[in-house]
């Protein structure tokens, strides 16, 4: 994937050789479990991951990132959005897992996406229209990325202040209820004391 024999426009082939497109991913992570997820990388690719726990718990999920031979590249404990960013030092696989282990009871919802550029050695002869292409194809890999957040946290927002509205309307109604047993109460209590008066 390092050369082309295609006959297209150097900048196309450029912009086909170095950036791999966004994935996102919803996956459900059940109580006490872990999902893992796998990239082949050559030495100089660039990979992203991002995530956000978009519902379960405390909207919380361990992270970790393993390069060949196991080797631990990142860990991070109990976050509810994260991302890890990092250049390939050597060709091999590289494993990202998210793991709901610490939960016993409740399950997560999780939304995360990869990225990636593959290196291509510039050498010397890149016409600035390839790198203004490149450069262009990363600011709109940002821009989908942060979009894709951005809407994850609506539908955050959104289902917490459902739930809270709903939390209200059934507090509300307990409370008339409440209210009406209060009064009713009152009222035989109120006429028990006065026909006992008047029996006196």
């Amino acid at each position: 994937m390092r050369t082309s024999t295609f006959a297209l426009p150097a900048a196309l082939v450029a912009l086909c050789l170095l950036v791999t497109p966004a994935r996102a991913h919803t996956i459900d992570l059940a109580a006490s479990s872990k999902e893992c997820f796998f990239e082949d990388l050559h030495a100089e690719d660039k990979m992203t991951v991002t995530y956000q726990v978009a519902g379960g718990g405390h909207l919380d999920v361990d992270f970790w990132m393993k390069g060949p031979g196991e080797r631990i590249m990142n860990e991070q404990k109990k976050k509810d959005t994260g991302t890890y960013s990092f250049t390939a030092e050597q060709d091999g696989r590289y494993t990202y897992c998210f793991s709901n282990e610490m939960s016993t009871v409740t399950g997560k919802t999780l939304s995360f996406n990869v990225h990636g550029v593959m290196y291509v050695e510039d050498d010397g002869h890149t016409a600035p229209i390839e790198r203004e292409i490149r450069a262009l194809s990363q600011a709109l890999e940002a821009v989908k990325e942060e979009q894709e957040y951005i809407v994850v946290r609506e539908r955050l927002h959104r289902d917490t202040a459902e739930s809270t509205n709903s939390r209200i309307k059934y507090w509300s109604i307990i409370q008339t209820c409440m209210l009406f047993a209060v009064c009713g109460w009152q009222i035989f209590y109120l006429k028990r004391f006065f026909e006992v008066k008047r029996a006196v």
